[in-house]
C-alpha cells in the first residue's frame, strides 16, 4: 500500500514538472526574438494609434501622402501580405484597398492589433528549419522566410517612425516618451 502511494506521488511530481513545458511558448531562438520584437514595436504602434485623436486620423502632411489612419492600415496590410508569401492566408475581409475603406479609428486600431497577432502566430507556428526555406515573394524574388520576417519588422519600424513624426506634427507626444519630455518653456 505504501509503495503504491509512493508511486502515485512520484507520478504526480513528474506530471507536475512536465505540465509547464507542454504549455510553454514553442518559439525559441530567432523566432522567439522575432515575437519579442513584434511585441515591442507593436506596443508602440498601438499606444501611438490610441493616443492620436480620432479627428486627426485623416490628417496628412501633404496631398498624395498617406494619412495617419492610412499608415496604420498600411502596416496592418503588410503584416498580412508578407506572411502570405509563406503560405499564411489572410483572414476574410483583408483586402488591398483597406487603406481607403477602413477609416474609423476603432476599426483601424483593431485591424492593426489583429495583424500583429497574425505575424506572431506565424512565427510561433513555424519550425527553425522553416526559417531557411526559400519562397518566392515580391514579383518572384527568391527569399528565405527569415528574410521576410526581417522585412516585416523593418516595415513596422519604418512606419512607426513616420507615425511619430505625424503625431508630433499634430501636438501628440508618443506615450512612452512623455516622462522624459521637457516641460514647455514659459513665455514671459
Amino acid at each position: 500500500m505504501k509503495r503504491n502511494l509512493f508511486l502515485l506521488a512520484l507520478i504526480g511530481i513528474v506530471i507536475g514538472f512536465a505540465a509547464p513545458a507542454r504549455g510553454a511558448d514553442p518559439a525559441t531562438g530567432f523566432r522567439g526574438e522575432y515575437i519579442a520584437e513584434v511585441d515591442a514595436v507593436g506596443k508602440k504602434l498601438l499606444d501611438l494609434a490610441n493616443a492620436m485623436p480620432a479627428e486627426k486620423y485623416s490628417w496628412r502632411p501633404a496631398p498624395g501622402v498617406r494619412s495617419v489612419g492610412e499608415v496604420y492600415v498600411h502596416v496592418a496590410g503588410g503584416n498580412y501580405m508578407i506572411p502570405s508569401f509563406m503560405g499564411v492566408k489572410p483572414p476574410e475581409g483583408i483586402t488591398r484597398d483597406m487603406e481607403k475603406t477602413v477609416t474609423e479609428k476603432g476599426k483601424i486600431v483593431d485591424v492593426l492589433k489583429k495583424s500583429l497577432e497574425n505575424v506572431k502566430s506565424m512565427a510561433a507556428g513555424m519550425s527553425d528549419a522553416d526559417l531557411d526555406k526559400k519562397v518566392k515573394a515580391f514579383g518572384g524574388r527568391e527569399m528565405t522566410q527569415r528574410q521576410l520576417m526581417v522585412i516585416t519588422l523593418n516595415h513596422m519600424h519604418e512606419h512607426l517612425g513616420q507615425s511619430i513624426a505625424y503625431a508630433r506634427s499634430n501636438g501628440v507626444t508618443p506615450p512612452w516618451s512623455e516622462a522624459g519630455e521637457p516641460a514647455p518653456a514659459k513665455k514671459s
